[in-house]
């Protein structure tokens, strides 16, 4: 039976690194990590998402602040806004929580944050930094780089001989997934939706990550007797057994069977999830470290 890894705890170490390097920057230079969130909109997970960034940010010792605004906002003032923080010095992060509701371009927003603020590791600067192998001076996005944590802690810094197989292509979490791999010397193949044969491609891999958000997809035929499983799925699906109208959380990975083969794996809930707001918070004081002129902190 595979070892199941426990996220919760590692976030938690993680965060309490964050604390440790924020207190220490500003107790030397007196410069307090500042991190600005920007909501547009009023959807009931967004909300919920940015209720825990901004708690997590203010445990963490930052300045933060929220701004929220109507769905309706013109796109100019939402980009005055991002303009004003990218000139705050008080502000080293700035975080567009998405979706942005319709008539708003995902991209032109994203791409005005400045990418030394840039958190999320969303825009097209960072993503070039990180493909060109400058992982020091790149803000990678908190999921792939929460799962890098996981894995590291798992097998170690180097996984040169290691096969890795990642089974998505976003921008978000597969593309920066499978750089981050290649970095750390293994072997990467990016399988996706157009793939054949994809459970005899991922048979082959020593860590195997599952981010095509379909909900149990990659079942016990898809895994490697021994290998790394890391499912970055979050998927809500009808759970009757809890009653009329319930749900539960499942990854991208059918959990228990995929144990029974697996050496290690992560569940869900309580897996990659908590490593992304840990992760987010990490980048946020490696901005402030920057911003000092001092050296990040490694994670």
């Amino acid at each position: 039976m595979a070892t199941r890894i426990d996220g919760k705890a590692v976030a938690e170490d993680v965060l309490a690194e964050v604390k440790r390097a924020a207190a220490d920057l500003q107790a030397r230079t007196g410069t307090q990590p500042g991190l600005a969130v920007i909501l547009v909109g009023e959807d009931p997970a967004s909300q919920v998402y940015v209720g825990s960034k901004s708690r997590m940010a203010s445990e963490c010792g930052f300045h933060s602040v929220t701004h929220r605004l109507p769905a309706d906002v013109p796109q100019a003032d939402l980009l005055a806004l991002i303009d004003r923080l990218n000139a705050d010095p008080a502000i080293h992060g700035i975080l567009q929580q998405l979706p942005l509701p319709n008539g708003l371009d995902t991209d032109t927003v994203v791409g005005r944050i400045h990418p030394d603020k840039d958190v999320d590791g969303l825009t097209v600067v960072n993503a070039g930094r990180l493909a060109s192998g400058l992982v020091g001076e790149a803000f990678v996005p908190c999921t792939p780089a929460g799962c890098m944590v996981l894995i590291r802690r798992t097998l170690g810094d180097d996984l040169s001989g290691k096969r890795a197989v990642v089974v998505g292509r976003s921008n978000l979490v597969g593309k920066p997934m499978a750089q981050l791999l290649l970095l750390a010397n293994a072997t990467v193949t990016t399988a996706h939706s157009r793939t054949k044969d994809l459970a005899a491609l991922c048979r082959e891999a020593d860590i195997l990550v599952a981010a095509i958000g379909r909900p149990e997809t990659l079942g016990p035929d898809h895994v490697k007797p021994g290998a790394l499983v890391i499912d970055v799925g979050i998927n809500r699906v009808p759970a009757p057994d809890k009653g009329e109208g319930k749900t539960r959380l499942v990854g991208d990975v059918a959990y228990a069977p995929a144990a029974e083969t697996a050496s290690a794996i992560t569940p869900v809930p309580g897996g990659v999830g908590p490593m992304t707001i840990a992760m987010l918070m990490a980048n946020t004081v490696s901005a402030a470290f920057r911003a000092a002129g001092e050296t990040a902190p490694r994670f």
